[in-house]
C-alpha cells in the first residue's frame, strides 16, 4: 500500500525563514489548514528541539478548519558561512470518532496511515534596505512619542473635539458629514472660549468685591475710633476748664 499524500495545506509549504539578527528569540509563522471532511490530529517535530520551541507542538484540526503555529529560534552566535540543516516535519494522521488519548493514538498509529511534510529551515540577515526602514521607524516612533508627550492629556478644547473624532470612523465620512463635524467641532470650541471668558470676567468681579469689603471695613473702623476720640478730646477740654476756675 503507498503511503497517503499530506492532506494538508501548509503555508510555507516548504521553508521556514528566519530573519535575524539572532540575538534575541526569532518567530515564524506555520499554518496549517484542514480543507477535507475530517478531523484530523497533527505532530510537530524538529531535528532541532533544543533550538527551537514550538506552540502548539500537536493538537486536532476539525474539518474545514486551521491552525497557526508560531515556531520560535532561541537566541545563537549566527555564522553566515554556515548552513542550516534543521529540518521540521509535519506529522499527520485522520483522527478516531471518539479520540481521548493523543500519546496511544501516535504510538499505536500504522506507518501507512501517517502523512508527512517536511520543511528546512533557511536563516537572514536584514539587508541594508531593512535596515534603513528599522531605523526610520524607530526615528518615527520617536517622534510620535515626543509629540504625545508634549500634547495636554486632557483640556477644555481637545477633549470634545476628541470625543466627536472617536464617535466617527474617518473611513466611513463623505464631505457632508465631515462639514458636520468640523462645523460641530467649531461651535465646541466657541463655547469653551465664551466659557472660559465668562470664567474670567467672574474671577475679576470676585477680586473686585474682596477689594470693597476690605475698604468698607477700614472705612468702618475707622468710624467707629472717631467718637471715642472725640470723647476723651471733650474730657480733656472739661478737666482743663474745672481745673482752672476751682484753682
Amino acid at each position: 500500500m503507498s503511503k497517503l499524500d499530506q492532506v494538508l495545506v501548509l503555508e510555507p509549504p516548504s521553508d521556514l525563514k528566519f530573519k535575524g539578527p539572532f540575538t534575541d528569540v526569532v518567530t515564524t509563522n506555520l499554518k496549517l489548514k484542514n480543507p477535507s471532511d475530517r478531523r484530523v490530529c497533527f505532530k510537530v517535530k524538529t531535528t532541532a528541539p533544543r533550538r527551537y520551541c514550538v506552540r502548539p507542538n500537536s493538537g486536532v484540526i476539525e474539518a474545514g478548519a486551521a491552525v497557526n503555529i508560531s515556531v520560535m529560534l532561541q537566541p545563537f552566535d549566527y555564522d553566515p558561512n554556515e548552513k542550516s540543516k534543521h529540518k521540521f516535519m509535519v506529522q499527520t494522521i485522520y483522527a478516531p470518532p471518539n479520540v481521548t488519548d493523543m500519546d496511544a493514538l501516535w504510538k499505536d498509529a500504522k506507518p501507512d496511515d501517517l502523512m508527512d511534510s517536511k520543511l528546512r529551515c533557511v536563516f537572514e540577515l536584514p539587508s541594508e534596505n531593512d535596515k534603513m526602514n528599522d531605523v526610520e521607524a524607530s526615528k518615527t516612533a520617536s517622534v510620535m512619542n515626543s509629540t504625545k508627550a508634549d500634547t495636554p492629556s486632557a483640556s477644555t478644547v481637545v477633549t470634545p473635539i476628541t470625543t466627536v473624532m472617536a464617535n466617527t470612523t474617518a473611513s466611513s465620512l463623505d464631505d457632508s458629514e465631515m462639514k458636520k463635524v468640523l462645523e460641530k467641532c467649531k461651535r465646541l470650541q466657541a463655547e469653551m472660549s465664551k466659557m472660559a471668558e465668562e470664567n474670567r470676567h467672574l474671577k475679576d468681579d470676585s477680586a473686585r468685591m474682596r477689594k470693597m469689603a476690605r475698604t468698607d471695613h477700614a472705612v468702618t473702623n475707622t468710624a467707629a475710633t472717631l467718637p471715642s476720640l472725640l470723647v476723651v478730646i471733650a474730657a480733656i477740654f472739661i478737666g482743663f476748664f474745672l481745673g482752672k476756675f476751682i484753682l
